[in-house]
């Protein structure tokens, strides 16, 4: 399908479908749609009036035109108050449009949205919506044929030719996907073995360095807290680093850390009916983000150095698992009772972080599906940002809002750590009920000495079980594109 930007106008597009924008409380035609309303004989108006179409975000009509019009069809879709209006708001818009074209069986599809910000930033993130709406991940289904008719062409009017802005929305959305369809795969399909594979891929693809610690290299490291959740299983953990490196002279250095828990049975304090255990394949949400960032910055081959890093393993009950009470030692030497074998990811990441900070970055930013505490705070669409660091928050927190993905800071509420002191060991793996998603965080704060660190918990926003917006249901791909922008940034 060919995505470009034309300067074409309104009155002299033709094609199977033409989608119009229109604000809320601001269906009058004028100017341009009154001529274009003109030429197709009052269509527009009466499929306003008919529909009785108001511009509510999220809202669609459309007509079929006379014949011997050169536009088969018109629509209009809602982009709700015009002063609420941002690149998130094109996004879902086109989403809606996309759905539509497909659903009436279009080949060739125009868009007229109204320009935000710029031409460039307007073309990517349409751009953005239209590859993220398109991705069905039907590799599951035994009739996975699309049976319906495929859009081969989408003109993005008014933008002019925007071939480097539509190039690098396909970029990054290839990571985006590439983390979609890890997260929806099953635990039997991706393992701690396929995530070093997808990791060697990459590598080999776009130029990556790549390191991979085998259990042998995790032990001479020290990693006990990960070899502890990894000891379970009889698959092999894998410790993935690897790194982009631009041609020239790094403006930053900076490190991306996901979760990889490829499956998460909660251990011998296994997870009990309604626990969501069949969801567990999504646990390593994190780690595939990362990957998917690694595959988008090395296409994108940004003047910035990044290390995404993931301990990759299953969290398995055998005869060798670790035990309710066990003490694991961390690689930096801390200790940790293990007073709940569930709360594994956190073990796994603290490893991960000590390992990172050998490596003299200039910030950190770890990922993880960590809790459920997390999801019962901000619900499904928002991640939690924790972080004492208040220029990373705001780097952070503005890559999101230019995402489209949604994050709220946390506080880091030192106090709660008493929740977190053990009678036989520096600290234990869970506390209190009551604020779990700040104390998970306040226990990853313990492996960081002095680099800038923030953790997302993306327990809620890393899978939907229904159409929402751009995203379908499985994997969302959450949050490759607030990475990217990070890096970026």
């Amino acid at each position: 399908m060919d995505v470009r930007g034309i300067e074409t106008p309104l009155l002299a597009w033709s094609g199977d479908c033409l989608v119009i924008g229109l604000f809320e409380n601001g269906v009058e035609l004028t100017g341009d749609l009154a001529e274009l309303d003109q030429k197709l004989a009052g269509t527009l108006t009466e499929l306003i009036a008919e529909a009785e179409f108001k511009g509510k975000e999220g809202s669609s009509a459309v007509a079929r035109v006379g014949s011997g019009s050169s536009i088969r069809k018109v629509a209009v879709v809602g982009l709700g108050q015009a002063n609420a209006l941002s690149l998130d708001t094109l996004r879902r818009a086109v989403a809606v449009a996309v759905r539509l074209a497909k659903k009436e069986r279009c080949k060739t599809l125009g868009l007229s949205l109204p320009v935000y910000q710029d031409a460039a930033a307007t073309a990517q993130t349409l751009t953005e919506g239209i590859e993220l709406t398109l991705h069905q991940d039907t590799r599951f289904k035994s009739d996975n044929e699309d049976k319906g008719s495929k859009l081969e062409q989408i003109d993005l009017l008014g933008v002019g030719d925007q071939t480097e802005a539509i190039t690098r929305a396909r970029q990054i959305c290839l990571g985006v996907i590439l983390a979609r369809e890890l997260v929806s795969a099953p635990a039997n399909i991706v393992t701690p073995l396929t995530m070093a594979d997808t990791a060697e891929a990459i590598a080999r693809e776009y130029g990556l360095e790549l390191e991979i610690l085998e259990k042998e290299d995790c032990e001479k490291r020290g990693m006990g807290a990960f070899l502890g959740v990894a000891q379970a299983s009889d698959l092999p953990p894998k410790f993935i680093h690897l790194t982009y490196k631009p041609a020239g002279t790094a403006r930053k250095k900076v490190a991306i850390i996901g979760k990889g828990l490829t499956f998460d049975s909660g251990g011998l304090n296994i997870k009990g009916a309604g626990s969501g255990i069949e969801m567990m394949k999504t646990d390593m949400g994190g780690a595939a983000a990362t990957l998917g960032a690694a595959k988008a910055i090395g296409l994108l081959k940004p003047d910035v150095e990044v290390h995404f890093i993931s301990a990759v393993t299953e969290n398995m009950i055998s005869g060798r698992a670790m035990h309710p009470g066990d003490i694991l030692t961390a690689s930096n030497g801390k200790t940790i009772e293990v007073n709940n074998t569930d709360a594994e990811g956190r073990l796994t990441l603290a490893d991960a972080l000590v390992f990172t900070e050998q490596l003299g970055v200039d910030a950190i930013v770890d990922l993880a599906t960590l809790t459920g505490a997390c999801v019962v705070a901000l619900g499904d669409d928002i991640a939690g940002l924790w972080t004492a660091d208040d220029n990373l928050a705001n780097q952070i927190t503005a890559a999101a809002a230019a995402a489209g993905e949604k994050i709220w800071r946390m506080p880091m509420e030192d106090k709660y750590f008493e929740g977190l002191k053990s009678v036989v060991a520096d600290m234990k793996n869970t506390g209190p009920r009551a604020g779990g998603a700040i104390t998970a965080a306040l226990f990853l704060k313990q492996f960081v000495k002095e680099t800038p660190w923030a953790h997302l918990d993306i327990a809620g926003p890393v899978w939907t079980d229904k159409e929402n917006g751009y995203n379908n249901p499985g994997g969302t791909g959450y949050p490759v594109r607030t990475l990217v922008n990070w890096v970026l940034s």
